[in-house]
């Protein structure tokens, strides 16, 4: 989904998490509301190159994965979610909040509700606006 020629991205890394399983309590069905169901996260975030080179090969030095993860399990920890373009949609803001994100990719997945395909989901994609000089 994102166009990796975008020159937003050109000077960016790119960092992912992929196939993070969660169960969550989601879905607007009364079958949905009974019990969590599976769902996978996969997020990608575009940091620039300047901002996150590591000089000391330090943590601190970088955006931490740990970050990714601990977004998504606080906005799961909040209840009950209707719809996952909502969930996508929350997760997305919250990676653009953290000051070393340029852009950001998250695609929710529920692998269990069809027998069969694979999976059906969402997937969002935002850049945050370029700043402009201080007036």
């Amino acid at each position: 989904m994102p166009d990796l020629t975008d020159p937003r991205l050109a000077d960016c890394r790119r960092l992912f998490l992929r196939d993070f399983e969660l169960p969550v309590r989601i879905g607007v069905h009364g079958f949905e509301q009974q019990a969590p169901q599976r769902m996978r996260f996969n997020v990608d975030l575009f940091v620039p190159l300047a901002a996150t080179t590591p000089q000391a090969d330090h943590i601190a030095e970088v955006v931490d994965y740990d970050f990714v993860r601990e977004r998504i399990l606080e906005r799961v920890a909040r209840g009950h979610i209707q719809l996952q373009e909502t969930l996508a949609d929350d997760i997305l803001q919250a990676m653009l909040a953290h000051p070393g994100v340029r852009a950001a990719r998250v695609a929710t997945e529920k692998p269990d509700v069809y027998p069969d395909c694979a999976a059906v989901g969402v997937e969002v994609f935002g850049i945050k606006p370029a700043k402009g000089p201080a007036p």
